[in-house]
């Protein structure tokens, strides 16, 4: 039961930072390849003892982290903490 919450807490995370999400323009090869990539998955076992339900919220776009974390040459979108703040708590 705590598991189903935890996902659908996710869920509305995700949802949130695919809406956040920036899909690029005209002429980028890869044009909402980092929309796309969002994804949940769940376990019973997690937190540092491993008896947590927890569920996380993923991309798996290769250029990631640099979107989320930003460059020297491009700045910090922080798609997953805007959407965590916004959405997390249910």
């Amino acid at each position: 039961m705590v598991r189903l919450e935890m996902v659908r807490r996710a869920e509305l995370i995700k949802a949130t930072a695919e809406a956040l999400a920036p899909v690029g323009g005209p002429g980028d090869e890869h044009a909402g390849l980092y929309q796309r990539s969002f994804g949940v998955t769940s376990t019973s076992r997690g937190g540092r003892r491993r008896d947590r339900a927890v569920a996380y919220v993923t991309n798996s776009a290769p250029y990631a982290r640099w979107v989320e974390y930003g460059t020297e040459r491009v700045p910090a979108h922080h798609v997953l903490l805007r959407a965590a703040s916004t959405s997390g708590g249910g």
